[in-house]
């Protein structure tokens, strides 16, 4: 078992190790980095949440995670902004930090390490990604300081690439429009193109995300405290959620899997891309780094879950 655990986890420590080493030896800048980024969500990750909910199998049983993660995600904002004072005086963004997931840039790349496809997590990542563009984005822009209205939130989703990816695979998928496709002579070259495209995408994303690995060791404590209750919050609601959605639906060991993987993976990394963080820059990508840090250790008790069954 060991060796089918390191078979899943090497891969994603030597990438990320590797993007750390292009840092230091300045392998490319941070135009390079930028254009890294721009390849991954302007073209691939679209293909890859297009390709994951085009190919997903569609029942109550989504519209049920849909649901209950959009709901568990609120929870979790809501006891962010409670719990604010504990990380003084960075404590602006600590409801951001403490809710969503950053599925696109990472979690559909470890998914896929660990069970060869997508689809399944797309079945959690639906109700993560909506709320992301609705309550995680007003309340982002609130906070902020800047009006924000439905006309805006609108507009901010139908003009990214990403969630135009997932709406057509859902319009696709959801219609049956994809089955038809797929099962046409032709259905043969949507087959072979889509991989194509995404299967650069796990080996991007891994390598980004070691180069932007930065620890301050000055912000260590009020990080420590941001990703243990992370961690606490997470946890919870991965017990909560598999409580509920296996009383309700038989229990799926690769559903199981995409939970995991869904409440392993640290924030959002769009909140300094949508508000303006000033002097909290620094404490949130430290925040964001050491959780990306404790998602690879997850990442190895997940694989080790996953190879035992």
């Amino acid at each position: 078992m060991l060796l089918q655990v390191l078979e899943m986890v090497l891969p994603v420590l030597v990438l990320l190790l590797i993007g750390c080493w292009c840092r230091y030896k300045q392998i490319f800048d941070l135009r390079g980095l930028a254009g890294l980024k721009a390849v991954i969500s302007e073209i691939t990750l679209p293909v890859v949440l297009f390709n994951a909910f085009f190919t997903a199998r569609y029942s109550m049983t989504v519209l049920l995670l849909f649901v209950t993660v959009y709901l568990g995600f609120g929870l979790t904002m809501a006891v962010g902004f409670g719990l604010r004072r504990l990380t003084a005086p960075y404590g602006k963004f600590l409801p951001f930090l403490l809710t969503g997931a950053e599925g696109g840039m990472l979690g559909y790349a470890l998914y896929g390490l660990l069970t060869g496809e997508q689809s399944g997590f797309a079945m959690v990542d639906m109700g993560q990604t909506v709320f992301a563009y609705t309550a995680f984005m007003g309340m982002l822009k609130l906070v902020d300081g800047q009006a924000v209205s439905p006309k805006q939130l609108v507009r901010n989703m139908v003009t990214n690439r990403c969630f135009l990816g997932m709406a057509l695979g859902i319009l696709l998928g959801a219609t049956g429009v994809s089955g038809l496709i797929l099962a046409h002579p032709s259905g043969k070259i949507v087959s072979a193109l889509l991989p194509a495209i995404t299967a650069p995408t796990s080996a991007l994303v891994l390598l980004v995300v070691g180069y932007e690995l930065n620890l301050k060791k000055e912000l260590l404590k009020p990080v420590v405290v941001t990703v243990l209750l992370r961690l606490v919050l997470m946890g919870v609601l991965l017990a909560g959620m598999s409580l509920l959605i296996f009383r309700i639906v038989p229990f799926d060991r690769n559903l199981q899997i995409a939970l995991m993987v869904m409440y392993a993976l640290p924030a959002p990394f769009i909140i300094p891309l949508f508000a303006d963080v000033g002097e909290d820059g620094e404490y949130l990508s430290t925040a964001l780094s050491l959780h990306t840090l404790c998602t690879m250790l997850l990442f190895a008790v997940i694989a080790a879950y996953a190879v035992a069954g």
